[in-house]
């Protein structure tokens, strides 16, 4: 299976097995239960945000680079990647350098939810 096809998957399989009526299983924040309108409003902007995935050189705290996969067009500040090293969505910023992971990280719905 291609890279993107492994993405493309593990992304389907989260919003396959995401339910916006459990609110009170999912959290944000300071662990505070969100209502089931605010978890259907975040998959319809994350399904909205999802590109076909590609490449992107990803700088890491310590200077180092790495090659991820953007999953999410940028808002003007904020877009999600897939790292695939460590097998886990990653929020980056956006520089003139491109992305920059800033340390949040998880699964993509989530990731994605951090900012909404």
């Amino acid at each position: 299976m291609t890279p993107t096809a492994t993405i493309k998957e593990l992304i389907e399989k989260e919003l396959h097995d995401y339910d916006p009526d459990a609110g009170n299983l999912r959290s944000v924040g300071q662990v505070i239960p969100m209502p089931a309108d605010w978890h259907r409003l975040l998959l319809k902007e994350f399904r909205a945000a999802l590109i076909d995935p590609y490449e992107v050189e990803t700088l890491f705290s310590g200077g180092m680079t790495a090659t991820c996969w953007a999953v999410t067009c940028s808002n003007g500040a904020y877009r999600v990647i897939y790292i695939p090293w460590a097998e886990m969505f990653s929020l980056a910023v956006e520089s003139k350098f491109g992305p920059v992971d800033i340390g949040v990280h998880g699964d993509a719905v989530s990731v994605f939810g951090s900012i909404h």
